[in-house]
C-alpha cells in the first residue's frame, strides 16, 4: 500500500452531505488538540495533508482523503474542546452519531490519546463506545517525545490500567517528531484496509 498517494478529497460540515460509503474506511479520532492533523501528515509522509489548526476546536467537519482508489482516510472532528458553543458541540455529536450509526464500512478506527495524561472522560466514552458496537480500534499515544525516559515508562504502565481491556499490544506510543510508532499503525492500516485481520 502507498501511503505517499493519500489526497485530500471534501470536507463534510453536516452528516447529510456524507458520500455513500463505498470502499474500507480507515477512520482517526480523538480530542481536539491531540496532535491528530500532526499523526496524519507523519503516517501518510506528508508535511501539509492534514492541515494543523492554531485554534482547537475551530473546524468541526469530517474530512475524507483517498488513500488510492480503494480505501478512504476518514479523519473525524476533535471532540472535548471547551471553548467550543453549545450548537457546535451538538452538531458534532449529530455528525459522529451519524457517521457511525450509518452502515459505513469502518475498518479500522485509530483512536487518539495524548500519552502525557490519562484519558479524558471523552476519550474513555469513545474508547467504551468502539469496545460495545465492536468497531476494531487501536490506541495511539501522542506526544511520546514530550516524556522523558522515566514519564514515559510510567505513563505506558498507567495506560494500561486506565485502559483496562484494550489489549497493550493495540496501544502504540507515537511521535510525530522521531517517527515512534508510525510504522505499526501503517502496518495495521494496511491490515485492516486490505482484509487480512480476520
Amino acid at each position: 500500500m502507498d501511503f505517499s498517494k493519500a489526497q485530500f478529497q471534501r470536507a463534510y460540515g453536516t452528516f447529510a452531505q456524507l458520500p455513500e460509503s463505498v470502499n474500507p474506511e480507515i477512520v482517526f479520532s480523538g480530542r481536539s488538540n491531540v496532535g491528530k492533523s500532526s499523526l496524519i501528515n507523519k503516517v501518510f509522509n506528508r508535511k501539509n495533508l492534514a492541515r494543523v489548526s492554531s485554534v482547537p476546536g475551530k473546524t468541526v467537519t469530517i474530512n475524507f482523503y483517498s488513500l488510492g482508489e480503494d480505501v478512504s482516510i476518514v479523519d473525524l472532528p476533535g471532540y472535548g474542546y471547551a471553548k467550543v458553543a453549545k450548537s457546535e458541540k451538538q452538531r458534532w455529536a449529530d455528525m459522529m452519531e451519524g457517521y457511525f450509526n450509518s452502515g459505513r464500512n469502518i475498518r479500522l478506527v485509530i483512536q487518539l490519546v495524548d500519552m502525557r495524561h490519562p484519558p479524558t472522560k471523552d476519550d474513555l466514552m469513545m474508547i467504551d463506545f468502539l469496545s460495545y458496537n465492536g468497531y476494531p480500534f487501536i490506541v495511539a499515544l501522542t506526544k511520546s517525545d514530550k516524556l522523558n525516559k522515566t514519564e514515559y515508562n510510567n505513563r505506558l504502565e498507567g495506560i494500561k490500567t486506565e485502559l483496562e481491556g484494550v489489549d497493550s499490544e493495540r496501544i502504540i506510543p507515537f511521535s510525530a517528531v522521531n517517527g515512534e510508532g508510525a510504522e505499526k499503525i501503517r502496518n495495521y492500516i494496511t491490515q485492516y484496509a486490505e482484509g487480512k485481520n480476520a
